[in-house]
């Protein structure tokens, strides 16, 4: 069965060739701009700043968009101001949801979101309502063509890595958040390459979704995913390997 996490993944690798259009670079540019409004324009000392660059990095935005981002947030150059923002709620067969989105206009974002959950199936839930069944974690993926097991145990563990899981195609290691850069670090000096690194929230239990229902809840998913003001969209749903690999082909 394929959860959240492998539904995840995908959509980092879909990111990269969403760059083309412009959706992954939107995305990365206020991601760059809240968090040097919040933490300052240095990365070093600024983890969340840093972060943001490594995501633009990964889906090639050009050095000097990341920039001005950068100066847009710290006031340096005009910019659009954008408000963080977490809505909850249940898709198809009762699938909790947390969407986060960064919006310059919450009225319009709360409509849209709505929108789409009322037209897949789905409901707005009030806050708090699913927040509970999440829990922050650092998430990394490797491919299992690019690293032995034995060796990348041995490189994130001894960095404080919680956990890694494993399945035919793919790693996944979870670490505290606290401990995410210091294990993506031990990762790249390894030589290993990732496939997607991100701070996430995993569910704590997850739910199987029937075929039927699981199809209207990816497609909510993905329209979701594509609203221009959303982030990131976090469920803790468990369907079929086949069907998530046949919805998320394109």
């Amino acid at each position: 069965m394929a959860g959240h996490s492998k539904w995840a993944n995908r959509q980092h690798r879909k990111g990269r060739q969403d760059a083309v259009r412009g959706k992954a670079f939107s995305r990365c540019s206020r991601e760059i701009i809240v968090a040097a409004r919040s933490g300052g324009g240095n990365p070093e000392i600024n983890n969340r700043l840093r972060l943001a660059i490594q995501e633009a990095r990964g889906v090639n935005m050009p050095a000097d968009t990341i920039e001005r981002a950068i100066k847009r947030g710290t006031g340096e150059l005009e910019g659009t101001s954008y408000e963080e923002v977490t809505y909850e709620g249940y898709g198809p067969g009762g699938v909790a949801l947390m969407i986060r989105a960064l919006s310059d206009n919450r009225q319009r974002t709360v409509a849209d979101v709505r929108s789409i959950l009322n037209k897949r199936g789905g409901r707005m839930a009030e806050a708090g309502g699913v927040a509970y069944l999440f829990e922050p974690k650092g998430v990394i993926f490797v491919d299992r063509s690019a690293a032995e097991e034995d060796t990348l145990m041995e490189a994130v563990l001894d960095a404080g890595a919680e956990d890694v899981l494993a399945d035919e195609e793919q790693f996944e290691v979870r670490t505290a958040p606290s401990d995410f850069q210091a294990v993506r670090d031990a990762v790249e000096a390894a030589g290993i390459e990732t496939s997607s690194a991100e701070l996430t929230m995993v569910p704590a239990t997850t739910m199987p979704v029937r075929d039927d229902q699981a199809r209207s809840l990816l497609k909510l998913l993905e329209e979701l995913d594509d609203q221009e003001d959303v982030q990131q969209v976090y469920a803790n749903f468990e369907v079929d390997d086949a069907l998530l690999a046949e919805a998320t082909k394109n």
